[in-house]
């Protein structure tokens, strides 16, 4: 007896492996790994916890500046980067599924936006300047955010071309410690603002003329499916009839409209082999 062959059945993934998948890849998103922290992840081991380490730095930056440490300026003021990069590069490899680790992306950019700004105002930067580079950086974690809810992911070389938190600090930091801060500012604006406002613009155009496409495909296979005398009679019917009442509610047909509904309510619909 010859028997033919079965198919292997693919096995269904786990409901909960794929909600712990999905949110550990919304979070490292959120974070805005650069290709420094993506390089120094695996040489981590298993890494620190999250939330406590970038709640640390954050507080240790404003301690430092609250303290007055940075007013002198000069090299002192690599001191914050110092503080974050040490301490937050090492949750880099965790897989964020703690119960708290969705508070790492909120304080991380914390700790990033408040570096930036003490450094800045400690340097004379204009103020004007550092508004716009927070802003930039915002908007692009925003546009993360909302894209990922709807499971549309940035592509991974948007992160690596954005430097990452890691690389922006050192080169703001940098830049203040030898006083070209103000000019390091101005193009790390203008190549940040052009990287992720073209990128973003790019894709959600893709995405509307891909959904538009798959619209009129839809329609079209609508359009060519095969017809059952049915629904060519209902469809015959439905272009003679007269203007409905609702968009013409003043029109003689109007009463008719009313009695012919009436009678089709009450009559059975014939059958699709009829």
């Amino acid at each position: 007896m010859i028997t033919q062959p079965q198919a292997m059945a693919t096995p269904t993934p786990d409901p909960d492996e794929e909600r712990r998948r999905i949110q550990t890849a919304r979070l490292v998103a959120y974070r805005d790994d650069g290709p420094l922290a993506h390089f120094l992840a695996g040489k981590l081991g298993a890494g620190v916890p999250p939330v406590p380490a970038t709640l640390v730095a954050l507080l240790a930056v404003v301690a430092v500046t609250v303290a007055g440490l940075l007013d002198s300026g000069g090299p002192i003021l690599l001191l914050p980067v110092a503080i974050v990069l040490l301490l937050v590069l090492p949750t880099t490899p965790r897989d964020h599924l703690g119960r708290f680790d969705w508070l790492t992306p909120p304080l991380l950019r914390a700790a990033e936006f408040f570096t930036v700004i003490a450094i800045g105002l400690a340097a004379d930067a204009p103020k004007w300047l550092l508004f716009v580079l927070v802003y930039v950086v915002g908007y692009h974690t925003y546009d993360t955010v909302y894209r990922t809810r709807q499971s549309i992911w940035p592509p991974a070389w948007v992160f690596r071309a954005g430097l990452g938190w890691e690389l922006r600090l050192l080169v703001i930091g940098a830049g203040a410690a030898f006083g070209v801060l103000t000019p390091v500012l101005a193009v790390l604006t203008a190549y940040l603002f052009v990287l992720f406002a073209v990128e973003s613009v790019t894709s959600w155009v893709r995405l509307d003329k891909a959904s538009a496409q798959a619209g009129a495909d839809a329609e079209q296979d609508l359009e060519a499916s095969p017809k059952t005398p049915w629904s060519r009679r209902q469809e015959r019917r439905r272009r003679a009839e007269p203007s409905s009442p609702r968009t013409a509610p003043h029109t003689r047909a109007a009463p008719y409209f009313f009695l012919r509904e009436a009678v089709r309510e009450r009559s059975p619909a014939p059958s699709p082999h009829s």
